[in-house]
């Protein structure tokens, strides 16, 4: 099917993904401060957006922003605008009780979630980029023009990834449950993870093509 080395590929991808990334900290920060399924959400809402640019390099479409600094620029300030958006929401919640605090968890938008998940790494156009360099390296230039070893290769590398962030999830979760329980702890929580994401937005818009 045009693949080469297969096995390197899926070792060399499944390190990519245990390094700690924007996508990494973006799901910890909600899990810790929303809870297990809050970070479930934004992993599959991650996956999702990753499924959009491994379509667009197997159909090619990728190489716009490789080519275009215009494209890469306009794709990287949206996406590090929303991260910022994000952040500032979380830093400006105000503190509240116990009672609210209830309210606010039940109100939880989890559909909210995975779309702020989907574009958190849909408008990052490294990602974009990361697939149309790092997948042509295991296919075999006689299929260069098939999309199928694109489509294979983008799927195991967001399967693998998608497993080890959903694993993030659950334990991030999983550790601070007891923490977040005390509302004025939750608050705090809040404050960091928004501080992380406006972080990650400045990274973003800073970073180079």
């Amino acid at each position: 099917m045009g693949i080469e080395n297969f096995e390197t590929f899926v070792l060399a991808g499944i390190l990519l993904n245990l390094t700690p990334g924007a996508d990494t900290m973006y799901i910890l920060g909600r899990s810790i401060s929303q809870g297990k399924k809050a970070g479930i959400y934004s992993a599959l809402g991650i996956a999702s957006g990753a499924l959009v640019h491994c379509a667009f390099a197997a159909l090619g479409l990728s190489i716009i922003l490789a080519k275009s600094a215009f494209a890469f620029e306009l794709v990287k300030y949206a996406g590090a605008a929303y991260l910022i958006y994000l952040g500032v929401r979380m830093l400006l919640s105000r503190a509240g009780g116990e009672f609210e605090l209830k309210k606010e968890t039940r109100e939880v938008s989890f559909r909210k979630i995975y779309v702020s998940g989907i574009f958190t790494n849909l408008l990052n156009p490294k990602v974009a980029l990361f697939f149309l360099a790092f997948l042509p390296q295991f296919i075999n230039p006689a299929y260069a023009a098939s999309p199928l070893p694109f489509v294979l290769l983008g799927m195991t590398f967001i399967t693998t990834g998608t497993i080890w962030c959903l694993v993030l999830a659950f334990f991030a979760a999983r550790l601070s449950q007891k923490i977040r329980e005390n509302y004025r702890v939750k608050v705090w929580l809040d404050r960091v993870a928004g501080g992380l994401f406006v972080g990650l937005g400045i990274q973003l818009a800073l970073s180079k093509r």
